[in-house]
């Protein structure tokens, strides 16, 4: 089996926002990180596609054990070959990896979170640790090292995934899971029979405008701790927030009709956004 090909494949047919900020890298950093995003979406299908908690708990346990053959030179999943295969996976902590799993493992434990604190360790191992291997495989081990690089990567993660929950927020209520903070529900009044119901209230559009502005926040908060040295090498992960943001934006213009539809852009729309985002200077 062709390992990269089958990363290349799954990253294709995912129709992620990533890929699109993959097309312009050089090579040999395009296949550590569509071996990294497969690896990725290897793990988030383990909770998404696994019905029952044992099978999930199972697979979870040989990812965890997959991680230990990787860091001892003898990964078997096709990602984790593929990954081994490149200089910039095997630079991965696998100690990092691990966090990854662990943060999978909490939509298993973790249906509900009562405050954005809780909230935010989850969102720091499925989004801040990606965020944080993906601006190292960018720019080489030194990102590893560079603390600004480091918190533009954990910021810019957290302010992805505060997107994808509010861009799920009925999906995810439908499938039993609530990431929007306890506390945050009742201070704005919005109870969770709203969510699962589908019933846009005016309660609710107040409380999705207080996740706009929080993630909007982060967005800030990333760009203004990217060194300008840095710039060209992390430009992926500026052609994804320009992605994200517009896709943010859109679903506020559009009052926030995430209870019944989930809002996406179209393919044509995320490359033109990635072109232009490569190509400033």
């Amino acid at each position: 089996m062709d390992v990269h090909q089958y990363c290349q494949d799954r990253a294709a047919a995912s129709g992620s926002s990533f890929y699109y900020s993959f097309v312009f890298l050089p090579p040999d950093t395009r296949r550590a990180i569509t071996a990294f995003y497969a690896l990725c979406r290897e793990l988030d299908d383990v909770v998404d596609e696994c019905h029952e908690r044992q099978v999930a708990e199972t697979k979870l346990d040989w990812w965890r054990a997959e991680i230990g053959r990787f860091a001892a030179g003898a990964p078997e999943h096709p990602a984790t070959c593929a990954l081994f295969d490149t200089p910039q996976g095997r630079a991965i902590p696998p100690a990092l990896l691990l966090e990854i799993v662990d943060g999978m493992a909490m939509d298993l434990d973790h249906p509900r979170y009562p405050d954005f604190k809780s909230l935010n360790l989850y969102c720091y191992r499925v989004a801040g640790v990606v965020g944080e291997i993906a601006a190292a495989i960018f720019d080489g081990a030194r990102s590893e090292h560079d603390r600004d690089i480091r918190r533009y990567a954990h910021e810019l993660g957290l302010a992805f995934q505060l997107t994808n929950i509010i861009r799920d927020v009925g999906e995810d209520a439908r499938r039993g899971r609530i990431y929007l903070p306890q506390d945050e529900l009742a201070r704005f009044g919005v109870a969770e029979s709203d969510l699962l119901h589908g019933r846009d209230t005016p309660a609710f559009q107040e409380l999705m405008q207080f996740q706009y502005e929080r993630a909007i926040a982060h967005y800030a908060s990333a760009l203004a701790a990217l060194p300008a040295r840095a710039r060209r090498a992390q430009r992926p992960g500026l052609v994804m927030a320009a992605i994200y943001r517009t896709l943010l934006e859109e679903i506020r213009r559009d009052g926030f009709p995430v209870l019944r539809a989930r809002v996406s852009l179209t393919p044509l729309r995320k490359l033109w956004l990635a072109s232009k985002t490569w190509l400033l200077p």
